[in-house]
């Protein structure tokens, strides 16, 4: 049993050298009277709470295998876990670093509910775990109308993730943390997330570490947010003003949000969403998030966060494995994609240039994994070292070749670092059953992070130091398609003249 500030909680009992207390709410439902608002901090409860099971997921259409999925009617989805050594292990053992986990599932799907977040490998060897829910989709990211009351704030999502961090720092030294050796840590959404928390004035003090694996960006304008709202209100069939969404249930703002997407998917050509539409995600409103974290970090927002960053080679493999991308077949398409997300023909020449024996698909595919996630990631470890923050660079090059090949594509290192290889519902991301160079590679990678919250240090060195070096995680795979990361100096020089704008429509 556990002491917190809201009241106790009685967690699972040991088990393979871990406690896991689930479920434990960290501020109040967002429905009813705090639908679409800040959140707000949870009342205490009397007795015991059980805190044994997942809380209930946010409001979304994913199906993902082997998590919870949303169910109308579910509210207390402001919830996070904790995963504790077990006594026996922390006795002793002093106040231990905390990870604070963000998902990832491009701010619309997903949980802290997925196996493939589990806590227990890297509870069991000195860290004590977080994982914790956040709002999704237009709860948490749509641009709700200004009627003058400032009830209705952007960027809800990011503020729940303040909420969940400032309940740890409020109650996890009663589950063995240190509240001032948090290092907080994401994927894709989530490291995105972590990157604004880095800049956002509310998240100051709360976290000392930031991991961010396959970053993507830039943050949403405000122009296209609003015109997102305009759609979706649209598609509800309710008027685009706070009471007007604030009376649409969210399940009418799920499919109304869906049918937008659907729009997009279906008007091929008509602009970059065309492609693999992501209409949610973080605002550079000017007052929650001022601008994009990039900008923020290199002008010296963040010098005293050290900053771990990574990402996979094949990015984009992935989007087109599960058929979220719509593909080109020649390199007239090719051209016509590159238009549209406004990559200048010579970035294309230079990719044909780096991967000679590429299908114009395989382009396709390394241009926009890069755009969204490699570049940006990298320019994200650029800025901070750049203003002085100490700064780890990593790229995940796992490969797999055969019949059926699998690349380093999106999300394939998160169970790597979590030590969830053997979890069936990860078997897509790395091919099957781990071997035992798999086991060994997601032991070193644990490691890595698991010394960055310990003391700053994964085991190489940093950015801007004489000796810096880049981590690159697993072998590649010739028979695995084109690596254009095989020379990342190649791949950064034809970027260098590349100037990110804002995402929009």
């Amino acid at each position: 049993m556990f002491e917190t500030v809201a009241g106790r909680v009685r967690g699972r009992a040991p088990h393979r050298g871990a406690v896991a207390v689930l479920g434990i709410p960290y501020a109040e439902p967002p429905f009813g009277d705090n639908r679409l608002a800040a959140p707000r901090a949870r009342r205490p409860w009397t007795g015991v709470r059980d805190c044994t099971r997942f809380g209930p997921v946010p409001p979304q259409s994913a199906e993902l295998p082997g998590a919870p999925v949303w169910s109308p009617g579910d509210e207390d989805v402001l919830s996070l876990n904790v995963w504790t050594p077990e006594p026996a292990v922390r006795a002793g053992a002093g106040p231990l670093p905390v990870l604070v986990w963000i998902h990832g599932g491009a701010y619309t799907f997903g949980s802290s509910a997925q196996p493939d977040f589990d806590g227990t490998v890297p509870a069991r060897a000195g860290t004590v775990v977080v994982t914790l829910n956040y709002r999704l989709g237009f709860e948490g990211f749509g641009h709700v109308p200004d009627d003058g009351d400032g009830l209705h704030p952007p960027n809800r999502g990011l503020l729940d993730q303040i909420a969940a961090l400032e309940w740890v720092r409020d109650n996890i030294a009663a589950f063995g943390g240190a509240p001032d050796r948090v290092t907080v840590a994401g994927q894709s959404a989530g490291a995105t997330s972590v990157a604004c928390l880095m800049v956002m004035d509310g998240a100051r003090g709360l976290f000392r570490r930031a991991v961010a694996h396959s970053a993507v960006g830039p943050v949403f304008a405000p122009g296209p947010a609003e015109e997102l709202t305009l759609r979706i209100a649209g598609a509800a069939g309710v008027p685009a003003t706070a009471a007007g969404l604030a009376a649409a249930s969210p399940q009418t703002l799920v499919r109304a949000a869906d049918a937008v997407v659907d729009g997009y998917r279906n008007a091929p050509g008509t602009g970059p969403l065309s492609w693999d539409p992501v209409v949610f995600g973080p605002v550079a409103d000017g007052r929650v998030l001022r601008a994009d974290p990039v900008e923020l970090i290199g002008s010296g927002e963040a010098p005293d966060i050290d900053l771990l960053v990574c990402h996979t080679t094949q990015e984009y493999w992935l989007f087109d494995a599960v058929n979220s991308l719509a593909p080109v077949a020649d390199h007239g398409e090719l051209s016509g994609f590159a238009h549209d997300l406004g990559l200048p023909g010579s970035l294309v020449e230079g990719y044909r240039r780096l991967l000679p024996s590429a299908s114009p698909r395989e382009l396709q595919l390394a241009l926009y994994g890069d755009l969204s996630f490699g570049e940006y990631g990298n320019r994200l470890a650029d800025a901070h070292a750049r203003a002085g923050g100490r700064t780890f660079l990593s790229r995940f090059a796992r490969q797999r070749g055969g019949e059926a090949p699998v690349y380093a594509w999106h999300c394939a290192d998160v169970p790597f670092v979590f030590g969830t290889l053997d979890e069936e519902s990860v078997h897509f991301l790395i091919g099957g059953p781990p071997t035992e160079d798999d086991r060994r590679l997601s032991a070193r990678m644990r490691a890595a992070w698991a010394g960055f919250a310990a003391d700053g240090d994964p085991g190489w060195r940093p950015k801007g130091d004489p000796e810096e070096t880049v981590r690159i995680w697993g072998t590649p795979d010739p028979a695995a398609g084109p690596d254009p990361w095989r020379d990342g100096d190649r791949v950064r020089g034809l970027w260098s003249s590349y100037a990110y704008g804002p995402a929009a429509p």
